[in-house]
């Protein structure tokens, strides 16, 4: 499963404020500088992070973003999921799916990409920002 790029900027914009945790809200520019994120896609992404309940904003000379909860409390999965929708659709399966397999209900590569699937879906559930924050201190001592 590839990531989007829009993805991955809201990965990373979500773990410059999980670094940036308790000095205050955090400026769209400040963020962009530091992950390398241009700032018209940021500004989109984190509006969008703010109504899924990733982020809160603060208005005025003092304002910017923080995470609305603890980086204990976010796991990737749920970052992914939000700005992604599910992971490693196939559109082929399921009650509705997008295309009809002419192979369904015996292919023999379903059980494979389910077990992709739930593989990837582990990785990302049990890992949050804090691990991420973790890893980043002690990167020796990060293994998936």
């Amino acid at each position: 499963m590839s990531v989007s790029l829009k993805c991955q900027y809201g990965l990373r914009a979500l773990f410059e404020l999980a670094k940036r945790k308790g000095s205050g809200p955090v400026r769209i520019q400040e963020i962009a500088n530091a992950q390398a994120i241009p700032v018209r896609f940021l500004e989109n992404i984190l509006n969008q992070l703010r109504q899924g309940g990733f982020v809160d904003s603060r208005r005025g000379k003092a304002g910017g973003f923080v995470l609305a909860k603890p980086a204990a409390q976010i796991s990737i999965l749920d970052i992914v999921r939000f700005l992604e929708g599910p992971l490693y659709n196939l559109g082929c399966e399921g009650d509705d799916p997008i295309r009809k397999c002419p192979l369904s209900p015996d292919c023999v590569f379903m059980s494979l990409w389910r077990k992709a699937r739930a593989a990837l879906e582990g990785v990302y559930s049990e890992t949050t920002l804090q691990e991420l924050l973790n890893a980043e201190a002690t990167p020796r001592d990060f293994e998936i």
